[in-house]
């Protein structure tokens, strides 16, 4: 590889870190592409001659792809649920927060999280026996991401307040009862 080459792959690291940063922190329409060129320490004309425009550069700085689901039976699933609590309470990658802070206001942002959740409701719903999987599917990965939500950009005190296992003791029952179909 040539230094060349090298420089320009350290430069647009250090764009999309600085532009994932700032579109955590303040969402799609408050990120400025000079905000991003100054914590990237370049020139605004640079981002845009990488990235092309904003809605460009919020498109590469969001791409996140969803936890494979492993295969297993519906208690598993719930299990692999639970234990994903201590990513969704912990430090989320900056692209993640950079999409759920902007998917309800900016189309791109909506789209991608739908794309991922999509992935994902489709990985659960495979793994969940019953004619009615894929609503329940999207029932699980909607009730974690409103505790992600919760809990990382409301900072709900009740959330932020309670432990991984209090959490994960109340959610679990309630993970199981939708994952299993209903007899009759």
């Amino acid at each position: 590889m040539t230094e060349r080459a090298e420089r320009r792959r350290r430069t647009e690291r250090r764009i999309l870190e600085a532009a994932r940063k700032l579109f955590a922190d303040l969402g799609f329409e408050r990120t400025t592409i000079r905000a991003v060129a100054k914590a990237a320490e370049v020139d605004p004309a640079l981002v845009m001659q990488y990235f092309g425009s904003k809605q460009d550069l919020f498109s590469a700085a969001v791409t996140v792809a969803p936890a494979p689901v492993a295969k297993g039976d519906a208690d598993d699933l719930v299990e692999q649920l639970i234990g994903s609590l201590g990513l969704k309470m912990g430090e989320l990658p900056q692209s993640s927060l950079a999409m759920m802070r902007s998917m309800l206001t900016h189309p791109e942002a909506g789209a991608s999280a739908r794309a991922v959740l999509s992935r994902q409701i489709h990985q659960v719903g495979e793994s969940i026996p019953g004619d009615d999987a894929r609503l329940r599917a999207a029932l699980m990965t909607t009730i974690m991401l409103g505790v992600t939500v919760g809990h990382q950009l409301l900072e709900l005190d009740e959330l932020r307040e309670a432990s991984q296992a209090d959490i994960a003791r109340v959610l679990r029952p309630a993970l199981r009862a939708i994952a299993h179909p209903q007899a009759g």
